[in-house]
């Protein structure tokens, strides 16, 4: 049969489906997320998030090492404050001399190449567990705000290089890039978590974290999963407000919120590929059903692919692995 146009002669053998290929996914996309917890002597298994720890300070250092030697640029760290420290006014995010600031500073002085990535938000440090001041039946935005960019100042004081405002409060970017720029910290990157919506799929880290709500939800300032159109909206106002990088969170049932907010910033974009999206992938390897590694894989290949130009995930560490390996080979 003669056929003149055969797509398949595109896929004929890996070497002509690597030089056609049109994503790649690199050590360089990657971001390793890390617990660090006050409370432990030595790390601890966290049991919804296999292969995943709570961190000493010690061991995050060590943690941050193999990152680092594996080559991927940039680690998130997100604190586990002890309950006693926790009250309705989340004092404890504004100690100076608290664990986490010192955390940061210890973890740069030790691995100063790796980019290290601090957390905004109440939600650690508050009994109430959200990530706004609770002040009667609703979460108060401007209080917060004025909290967060006193954290966010704190710790590029520490060493961070990027902020993270996760907390989804009206006009935090604004705040935390004017305090930033009075205290000369000009070149302090703020990744705004600007579409973070109202998930099931962040169970896992609430328990690595105890840090789930006491009451309510959060459905008052993260984003309803329906909306698509209002993710613009808020990536726009991040945006006027001096983010340098979008952050989207979940990432891969979301892949069409990256789509869209890619062809509507030229800021660079970031996904997050949240605890339970890592942890059903481990379950269901475990129970034999897939193979962890070629879903993991693929996972974040289609999450590039949607758009994001950087991945947060839990599986870093062992996408880096498989990519090194291929590379070696």
């Amino acid at each position: 049969m003669i056929q003149h146009k055969r797509p398949r002669r595109l896929r004929f053998n890996q070497a002509i489906r690597s030089l056609i290929a049109e994503t790649t996914l690199s050590v360089n996309d990657l971001i390793m997320p890390i617990f660090i917890n006050e409370n432990i002597k030595q790390k601890e298994p966290i049991y919804s998030m296999p292969g995943i720890y709570r961190h000493t300070i010690q061991s995050a250092i060590e943690q941050c090492q193999i990152i680092g030697d594996l080559g991927i640029p940039a680690c998130a760290l997100f604190p586990s404050i002890p309950n006693e420290l926790k009250n309705s006014k989340a004092s404890e995010a504004l100690n100076i001399n608290g664990f986490y600031y010192e955390a940061i500073s210890k973890i740069k002085e030790s691995c100063p190449e790796l980019l290290i990535i601090s957390d905004v938000a109440l939600d650690p440090y508050s009994s109430d567990g959200h990530d706004g001041l609770v002040m009667g039946t609703r979460i108060a935005n401007d209080e917060t705000v004025d909290i967060l960019s006193k954290m966010a100042l704190y710790q590029a004081k520490a060493g961070a290089d990027i902020i993270a405002p996760s907390d989804m409060m009206d006009a935090r970017v604004g705040a935390i890039r004017k305090a930033l720029e009075e205290a000369s910290f000009n070149n302090t990157l703020i990744m705004s978590y600007s579409s973070k919506y109202v998930s099931s799929l962040y169970r896992p880290f609430r328990d690595a974290l105890d840090s789930a709500p006491k009451k309510g939800d959060k459905k008052t300032y993260q984003m309803d999963p329906a909306n698509r159109l209002e993710a613009l909206k808020e990536v726009q106002l991040d945006e006027e407000e001096g983010a340098d990088i979008i952050l989207i969170k979940p990432a891969s049932i979301y892949t069409d919120i990256i789509r869209d907010v890619k062809e509507n910033t030229t800021l660079p974009i970031a996904a997050y590929h949240v605890s339970g999206e890592y942890s059903m992938i481990k379950a269901a390897a475990d129970k034999g059903y897939l193979n962890y590694e070629d879903t993991l894989y693929e996972t974040l290949l289609c999450i590039k692919r949607a758009g994001a130009n950087m991945i947060l995930s839990y599986g870093a560490i062992d996408a880096a692995l498989m990519i090194n390996q291929k590379y070696m080979r």
